[in-house]
């Protein structure tokens, strides 16, 4: 098979917003990279002088992924503490920014190109959003998996966007679904020019796609022309018995040309929630877009997050970073089988579910009545009569771009013991239970 080619640059410029065809490149930001010419001297920036900040030294200690190790040591040095404490590049920490295209050759085998780039920002969701805003107008259709991470919607709702729902099951995006809406579309209107999908344990429903549904998903982009947006923040934490499916972003290699993946990656369910950092992945042109929204917002990710996070990754190296994956995901699988367990003992005849292969959710179907052609629903159950009861979860209507109603609930099960799980779940099935009567 001929390796594939990556699309033209000018392929992007349809895709683009209004909004992010007006971005103009930072006057200041722009010329950052000529302050590195010998000989040159910079009157350009508004830099604070990095004698007045008091910090002087840095150091922490981290767990070692390998049992029966000691902590490792780490100790960021002056040079990198000055990157830490001053401004820095829009698109990230230059080795912070190196070390995840490397991340992204040893783990989805994309090796180093001018095709493709990287921006890290502040979470995968701050990335989310400015990839949204430099891809869709205000009352744009968009193509969303259904049920769909509730941390997307406002900001398609808030665009007035048409918010078109693709089904999905225990094995991802139904791609019969995404045929048909695309195949039976109205002639004259405009399609989609965007899906979002949450691959790997998807929030709420814990789907991982499967190999067939991911590879039908991109013949249907390049056959309909529209952007994957790859929201992968859980890729980490699969811990199903199946071997790892390959991303979105890896499976474009096979296809006739790349550059219809735009790909997030978090490091908050693997290192840090709060150190707030995350990296997008995808065509050049669409990354630029992403750091012209940076560069007039909040300018950059912190600068010393990323090296604190850069001395961690470079002291372990790809490797010690995937054995640390893989002890994260071992975690997760026992939570998941304790929860599950729970459910058998608490809810069974209650309540119907697929167990999740990755993440740390549960999606179940509350059984409210014998009739299992009617469809209950969980909204007043669990926002109202469960909180009394004490115990707390989600509806589901939460997660479904139209507010219809739902029988479904997602529950999180990555911080409480077993314990709690029993006691939550025994609380919940006696509600359930009066529910029924």
């Amino acid at each position: 098979m001929a390796p594939a080619k990556a699309l033209p640059v000018d392929y992007y410029t349809p895709f683009l917003s209004d909004l992010a065809k007006r971005r103009k490149p930072s006057a200041i930001r722009s010329l950052f990279p000529l302050e590195h010419t010998p000989g040159l001297i910079s009157l350009l920036a508004g830099k604070p002088n990095p004698t007045t900040f008091p910090f002087t030294s840095f150091s922490f200690t981290a767990d070692s992924p390998t049992e029966g190790e000691a902590d490792v040591e780490v100790k960021i040095g002056s040079t990198e503490l000055a990157h830490g404490l001053q401004y820095g590049a829009t698109a990230g920490y230059e080795k912070l920014w190196e070390w995840f295209v490397g991340l992204q050759e040893f783990v989805h085998c994309r090796k180093k190109t001018e095709d493709w780039s990287i921006s890290i920002g502040s979470g995968s969701q701050d990335l989310i959003y400015k990839a949204v805003a430099a891809l869709v107008n205000p009352g744009d259709p968009v193509l969303v998996e259904s049920p769909v991470y509730a941390g997307v919607l406002p900001m398609f709702s808030n665009m007035g966007c048409e918010q078109v729902e693709v089904e999905t099951d225990a094995h991802g995006i139904k791609s019969s679904s995404l045929r048909s809406i695309l195949e039976e579309w109205p002639v004259g209107k405009p399609k989609p020019r965007v899906l979002y999908t949450v691959p790997y344990g998807c929030n709420p429903t814990g789907m991982t796609a499967t190999l067939e549904r991911r590879k039908e998903v991109l013949a249907l982009s390049r056959e309909h022309d529209f952007i994957i947006l790859e929201d992968d923040p859980y890729y980490y934490l699969y811990y199903g018995t199946a071997p790892r499916y390959p991303s979105y972003f890896n499976l474009e290699m096979e296809e006739p040309q790349t550059g219809r993946v735009l790909r997030f990656d978090s490091l908050s369910k693997i290192l840090s929630a709060g150190i707030r950092i995350g990296f997008a992945s995808g065509p050049k042109p669409l990354l630029d877009a992403i750091n012209k929204h940076t560069a007039t917002s909040n300018l950059q990710t912190a600068s010393l997050t990323q090296v604190i996070v850069y001395k961690l990754l470079e002291t372990w190296g790809y490797d010690t970073f995937i054995q640390h994956t893989k002890k994260v995901s071992n975690f997760y699988r026992e939570k998941r089988d304790v929860f599950e367990a729970a459910m058998k003992k608490h809810l069974t005849g209650l309540a119907e579910w697929v167990a999740p292969e990755a993440g740390m959710f549960f999606w179940f179907k509350l059984l409210l009545t014998d009739d299992p052609s009617v469809e209950g629903d969980s909204q007043a159950l669990i926002a109202e009569k469960a909180v009394k009861s004490g115990v707390l979860a989600l509806p589901g209507t939460a997660f479904l771009p139209n507010d219809r109603k739902t029988a479904y609930v997602r529950a999180a099960f990555s911080l409480l013991s077993e314990e709690d799980v029993n006691e939550a779940l025994r609380r919940l099935s006696k509600v359930i239970k009066d529910a029924r009567t």
